[in-house]
């Protein structure tokens, strides 16, 4: 783990299910420290999506979470090694018709979780990392109600 003199948190995962608690923990960590609890539950989820899509994206390979703060506000990003940008599902009206609801499939209707950071955050987006791999991250306003 790298921790910045201005707190910025950057920790190297692999990629496995696993990883979203540890990173949802570490998130919460630095979010009640710097007083940000009353973003926490929306943080947390957006968190779980990023982890949770670099760890698809790149099963049992390296991936970093990083949490920072600007003037802005927080900065929620996660590093992997696919150069893939992630692509939302297309957006449209889901009922539960649309899942398949059955035993093997239950947890398998994925898809949807960009459009839940598109809605939780002020911004979201992914960057190319000049050493390989892209950061996806989103922004987070804690000054606002």
């Amino acid at each position: 783990m790298v921790m910045t003199a201005t707190g910025e948190m950057i920790v190297p995962l692999m990629g496995t299910a696993a990883s979203v608690g540890l990173a949802r923990t570490l998130a919460e960590a630095r979010l009640c420290n710097w007083d940000y609890s009353h973003i926490l539950d929306d943080a947390l989820l957006v968190v779980s999506e990023l982890v949770t899509n670099a760890a698809q994206r790149t099963p049992n390979q390296e991936i970093r979470v990083q949490i920072s703060r600007d003037a802005g506000g927080v900065i929620l990003a996660v590093w992997d090694r696919d150069p893939q940008y992630p692509r939302a599902v297309p957006q449209r009206l889901l009922s539960l018709d649309d899942l398949d609801l059955s035993s093997e499939a239950f947890d398998d209707n994925g898809g949807w979780g960009l459009h839940i950071v598109q809605a939780l955050s002020v911004q979201c987006g992914a960057t190319r990392d000049p050493a390989g791999g892209k950061w996806v991250w989103a922004r987070m306003n804690p000054f606002v109600s």
